[in-house]
């Protein structure tokens, strides 16, 4: 179910139920029940591996996001920002795409940009600071991905629930629509994946290679001092 990884490595998931996401659909009146995606939060092979990850003030994590279309638009995360860091940066997040497809919907508070980067199986996508983020699934299969990211901070929903979702909807018929409720929405961008490499994060590397391999993760926790490598194209 989740490449690389056995039931004996998980806990139970947290289920976000469609409910949720009620009031952030492209169809305001759109209705959707049930679990709609999985998360396994705070994951690690050993305990050493979690005692590293705690030192690191860093948390991974594992979403599994399956194929699904409601009122015509295809399923989707609910949206959040992420707040500053003491330095004033706010904080990264870094994910991988373990399995499926993946649209990463970016955008800044102030909307002078919204961005979009398009993922397969094995690319990693750094969501810089400053971004606000929805995840969806377009694909016909199911969206697996795993994330890093500190564990400083509570991330902040509430800007998509007042604005009745992301600056853009992803419809199954008509692509990307602008959200009527925002004032004045940018053109969306279409962007390739940041670079990682500056962050030690190598070609064909996965996340949790950085935790195997103890590579520092401090550009997470501590993003004032890495803002120039922290940037989207």
């Amino acid at each position: 179910m989740i490449p690389g990884w056995t039931d004996a490595d998980l806990s139970a998931p947290v289920a976000r139920d469609g409910s949720e996401l009620a009031g952030m659909t492209a169809d305001p009146a759109c209705r959707i029940t049930g679990p709609i995606y999985y998360m396994y939060r705070d994951v690690a092979r050993s305990d050493e591996d979690r005692r590293w990850l705690a030192d690191q003030r860093v948390r991974y994590d594992i979403t599994r996001i399956p194929p699904g279309v409601f009122c015509n638009e295809f399923v989707k995360t609910k949206g959040h920002y992420h707040p500053a860091s003491p330095s004033g940066v706010p904080y990264p997040e870094v994910y991988e795409v373990m399995s499926g497809r993946a649209h990463y919907l970016l955008q800044r508070p102030d909307l002078s940009d919204a961005a979009l980067v398009e993922a397969e199986a094995g690319t990693v996508v750094l969501i810089p600071p400053g971004y606000g983020h929805v995840t969806i699934n377009p694909g016909e299969q199911e969206l697996v991905m795993a994330n890093l990211v500190s564990r400083s901070f509570s991330s902040d929903y509430r800007p998509y629930e007042v604005l009745r979702g992301a600056a853009y909807y992803e419809l199954a018929d008509h692509g990307f629509v602008p959200n009527p409720v925002y004032p004045g929405v940018p053109p969306l961008r279409r962007v390739p994946p940041p670079d990682v490499l500056p962050l030690g994060i190598l070609p064909d590397c996965t996340l949790y290679d950085l935790v195997e391999d103890r590579v520092p993760l401090d550009w997470l926790d501590a993003p004032g001092e890495y803002a120039g490598l922290l940037t989207l194209p």
